[in-house]
C-alpha cells in the first residue's frame, strides 16, 4: 500500500496529556509493508522515525519532533490454533511453541495497533485470565512490550511469548521470544538495547482458559474483599473493581474529569539495592514525617532490590495533590499524575516534575525518574529527569 505522508500535523491532539507541537512528518501504517515503506521515507529524507502509539505515555516537546511520527495501525485479535502461523518471509528467533501444544494456555495475538482495554476486555469475555489486571490502562497493545506495562499486581511479562517486529536495519520482520525481552520492573530491552531498533507490529500472549484472577494487590483484595490465599473472584468481577479503583484515581480516559488530561504515572516506583534502602528508610524516620503507628510502604523487587512507593515519598516531601505550577499540575487523585489543568506546556509540566524530584532528593535522598517518554527535547534537555533514577 502506499503510505500517506502528512505534513506539520499537531502531536497535542493525539495524545492524553494533550501537549506538544508538531510532527514534521506524520504517518499511519495499517501494515507492515506501510511501516517498511516508512522507513524508507525517513531515510531519504534524514530524519529519525519514532512510533507514536495511542499516545498515553508520552510528553512532546513544545517545538514539536523534527521527526516522522508514525501511528503503527495493524489490527486484528486472534486465537492461535496451530504452528507457523506467520508464514514466511520472517526470522524467528527465541523458539516460542505458536500453537496448540502449550497445555492449559490460549495464545492469542493482537495488532500492535489495537486499543490494549480492548483486548483485555475480550480475554475477559472469553474467560481467559492472565491480563485481568492490567483493565482500564489506555495506549495500543504495541507499546505494552516496550514499558512492561503493569499494575495491581500483574506485568505483561507474565504472558507474553512472542512479540513481532519489524527490523528497521533490514526491513525483515522477525520474531522475538518474550524471554529475550529482557523484562523488567516497567523496562525491556525495547527502552535500552534495542531502543530504535524494532517497530512491533503484532504481540502474542499465553493467557489461561477458565484460569484464576490473580488477587494479589493489597489495595485490589481489599477492594474485592478477598482474603488472601482465598478463592479467587470471577474474572469480570476483577476487571469491574480495577477500573473502579483506576476512575477513583482519574486514571480512566474521562474527558468530563478535571485530572483527565495525563500520561498516567509519570514517575517510576524506585528501586534501591538493600544497603541504599536502609540508608533512606533511616533518613525518613529521621525526618519526622511518619504518623504514629505509619510504616514506610516497601515491596520486594527484582535481584534483591527493594522498591519504595514514589506516590508515598512525594506527598511526604511536602507535595500535595492539587499542586499547581502554571497551568500544570499534580492530580486533586494521584500524586504519581502530573496533568494539564488547560492550556499547559511542557516546559510546563517539565517545571513541575522538576520541582517535585528536586524535593524529594532533598528530603529523602532518593532521585525519582520520569516513566513517560519524552521526545523532541535537545540532548542534556532532560537528562536530570531520565537518568540514574533507581540508586
Amino acid at each position: 500500500m502506499s503510505l500517506d505522508v502528512r505534513e506539520s500535523v499537531p502531536l497535542a491532539p493525539l495524545t492524553t496529556l494533550g501537549v506538544g507541537g508538531p510532527a514534521r512528518y506524520f504517518a499511519e501504517a495499517a501494515d507492515e509493508a506501510a511501516v517498511v515503506e516508512a522507513f524508507r521515507f525517513a531515510e531519504a529524507r534524514g530524519v529519525p522515525l519514532f512510533v507514536l502509539g495511542g499516545g498515553s505515555n508520552l510528553l512532546v516537546a513544545d517545538r514539536g519532533v523534527d521527526a516522522l511520527a508514525l501511528r503503527v495501525r495493524v489490527r486484528g485479535i486472534e486465537l492461535l490454533r496451530g504452528r507457523g502461523e506467520d508464514g514466511g518471509g520472517e526470522t524467528r528467533g527465541g523458539g516460542v511453541d505458536g500453537g496448540g501444544g502449550e497445555a492449559g494456555r490460549a495464545l492469542v495475538r493482537a495488532g500492535a495497533g489495537e486499543a490494549w482495554d480492548d483486548l483485555v476486555a475480550r480475554s475477559v469475555a472469553e474467560g481467559w485470565a492472565g491480563v485481568e489486571c492490567l483493565s482500564g490502562i489506555p495506549g495500543d497493545v504495541g507499546a505494552t512490550p516496550i514499558q512492561n506495562v503493569g499494575a495491581y499486581g500483574q506485568e505483561v511479562a507474565e504472558t507474553i511469548v512472542e512479540v513481532r517486529a519489524i527490523d528497521r536495519a533490514t526491513g525483515a520482520a522477525v520474531v522475538l521470544s518474550g524471554a529475550d525481552c529482557g523484562f523488567g520492573y516497567r523496562d525491556s530491552r525495547f527502552k535500552r538495547a534495542w531502543r530504535g531498533r524494532y517497530v512491533i507490529t503484532a504481540v502474542t500472549f499465553a493467557l489461561r482458559p477458565g484460569g484464576a484472577a490473580t488477587v494479589r494487590y493489597p489495595e485490589l483484595q481489599r477492594a474485592l474483599a478477598a482474603p488472601a490465599g482465598g478463592a479467587a473472584p470471577p474474572l469480570g468481577e476483577v476487571r469491574s473493581a480495577v477500573i473502579a479503583l483506576r476512575r477513583g484515581k482519574s486514571m480512566v480516559l474521562d474527558p468530563a474529569d478535571e485530572n483527565g488530561r495525563s500520561a498516567g504515572s509519570f514517575f517510576m516506583n524506585p528501586t534501591l539495592a538493600p544497603g541504599a534502602a536502609a540508608g533512606v528508610i533511616a533518613r525518613i524516620e529521621a525526618a519526622g514525617v511518619l504518623a504514629p503507628g505509619e510504616a514506610i510502604p516497601r515491596y520486594p523487587a527484582d535481584g534483591g532490590r527493594v522498591k519504595l512507593s514514589a506516590a508515598w515519598l512525594i506527598e511526604r516531601a511536602g507535595f500535595a495533590k492539587g499542586t499547581r505550577h502554571g497551568a500544570a499540575g499534580i492530580s486533586t487523585r494521584h500524586t504519581l499524575a502530573l496533568v494539564n489543568r488547560g492550556g499547559a506546556t511542557a516546559e510546563e509540566l517539565l517545571g513541575l516534575a522538576r520541582r517535585v524530584r528536586r524535593g524529594v532528593l532533598d528530603r529523602f535522598g532518593v532521585a525519582l525518574s520520569a516513566e513517560p517518554d519524552l521526545v523532541g527535547f535537545a540532548p542534556g534537555e532532560i537528562d536530570d529527569l531520565v537518568g540514574g533514577a533507581h540508586l
